[in-house]
């Protein structure tokens, strides 16, 4: 990315999943390198679900915060369906950075039945990373389960986002230390550092994009169990969960802690999961009996 003209950078994905933080850690960065930089985002829904984006645009001479449609450079979406709908911005020739994550909302689901169906793009990363001149699309939240603290897969696509622009790794690093919390700087620069290695060990040569998982299919098990894991130490008492959940099987106890009350009741339909702004709340289906898939 070089010359004059204004490098355009998109950042697009769900609340709570760091899209600010990830366009605000870029922004600062262009301020430390003596760059011109403006910086746009629309919040969406305050809480986790509601869609978020974020324009970042450097250079010796800004004008404008938001970047025109087809011409963005690097669009870097943190949720599989956000990079699909936002795909038609990208310039020609332009970069495509892309979790596999996927949010699915609350109306995609077309019943509350343990292991329905739900209505969501089908489309695969190979079908879609082949309309781009470059693509990257991995599990960067399972990469970040691994680390040991799923909220650095924002610092993830951090480390991958650093591949594409002409920046020193360690003025990437000076900036993420300052953003995250004094107890997560050691994660985060491992995250940095596993986003980096993943993009930088792909053979591109090979093929135009690169892909480390699909996108899970649909459970072909029909009978399946969920088990809510819940992390107390990072409940903050919002009470978001206990409110949206369809079943009404979440109550805050004595503690204003979340907690399970009518386990029979829960569906694994995974809205409290989708919808913590905190990540108190993960759902695990577990298989009690196999069928034939239909």
């Amino acid at each position: 990315m070089s010359g004059t003209a204004p490098t355009n950078v998109l950042i697009v994905g769900v609340g709570g999943q760091g899209v600010i933080m990830v366009s605000k850690v870029l922004a600062e960065l262009c301020i430390s390198q003596g760059l011109n930089v403006k910086q746009s985002e629309v919040h969406g829904m305050a809480k986790r679900g509601g869609a978020v984006f974020s324009h970042v645009r450097y250079g010796d001479t800004i004008h404008s915060p938001t970047i025109p449609k087809g011409e963005v450079d690097i669009l870097v979406a943190m949720e599989w369906a956000e990079a699909l709908r936002w795909l038609g911005h990208l310039r020609p020739g332009g970069i495509l950075i892309a979790d596999t994550q996927r949010i699915v909302p609350p109306f995609a689901c077309l019943n509350r039945e343990r292991g329905a169906d739900r209505r969501y793009t089908l489309e695969t990363p190979p079908e879609i990373l082949e309309l781009v001149a470059t693509g990257h699309a991995f599990d960067a939240g399972g990469m970040a389960r691994d680390l040991g603290n799923e909220r650095a897969s924002n610092t993830i696509i951090l480390g991958a986002l650093s591949t594409t622009l002409d920046f020193p790794a360690d003025a990437w690093l000076e900036i993420i230390r300052k953003a995250v919390p004094p107890k997560t700087v050691e994660v985060n620069e491992r995250a940095f550092a596993a986003g980096r290695a993943w993009v930088e060990t792909t053979d591109t040569e090979v093929e135009p994009y690169s892909v480390k998982a699909e996108i899970p299919a649909a459970p072909k098990v029909a009978r399946l169990h969920p088990d809510l894991i819940i992390r107390d130490a990072w409940c903050k008492s919002c009470d978001i969960c206990v409110k949206m959940c369809p079943e009404r099987c979440l109550a805050l106890d004595e503690r204003e802690i979340v907690v399970l009350t009518n386990p029979d009741a829960c569906t694994g339909c995974r809205l409290c999961e989708w919808l913590c702004p905190d990540f108190a709340i993960s759902v695990a289906l577990r298989e009690t009996e196999r069928v034939a898939a239909e």
